[in-house]
């Protein structure tokens, strides 16, 4: 986190010097201030680990906006060609998400996705119940939601 507040300070002190406040002004400062922290990394502890996060969070959501597409495509197939192909229901998805705001990540990154709902987290939050619109193939889609939980953990350990 403390990396994330240098980056953003650093960009809105590139700004400030540049006396020109637009969008991509603000990316060039970002860019230049990410550049700074990964070459001051080694000798400043509270950055350990920062320059590594920003590769997999800008691969996360490439990720995340490809299922996306695909989800709504599907969705989108399904409504219109009728006969409809969905066959729902609900399954129970094993967490390895271990603190609230993970599991709650996971559970509104399902949600968020269509076709997918996240309905409730057992009492131990060991596990996920999901409605699926399209339960064709259960383990094909545990896998692939465990995939989406697996890429989003990655981004906060």
């Amino acid at each position: 986190m403390t990396g994330a507040i240098w980056n953003l300070l650093l960009a809105l002190a590139w700004v400030i010097l540049g006396g020109e406040f637009t969008g991509i002004n603000l990316v060039v400062g970002l860019v230049f201030g990410y550049i700074t922290l990964v070459l001051i990394e080694p000798q400043v502890d509270a950055l350990k680990g920062y320059p590594g996060r920003i590769p997999r969070i800008l691969m996360f959501i490439g990720f995340f906006i490809k299922e996306l597409i695909l989800a709504n495509l599907r969705v989108a197939f399904d409504i219109l060609t009728p006969p409809w192909h969905m066959q729902p229901g609900v399954i129970a998805m094993p967490l390895k998400a271990e603190t609230e705001l993970e599991i709650t990540m996971v559970a509104n990154l399902i949600s968020l996705t269509p076709g997918t709902l996240s309905l409730d987290v057992s009492d131990d939050k060991r596990v996920l119940y999901i409605h699926a619109m399209f339960l064709d193939n259960e383990e094909e889609l545990r896998q692939s939601l465990q995939e989406m939980e697996s890429r989003a953990l990655a981004l906060f350990r």
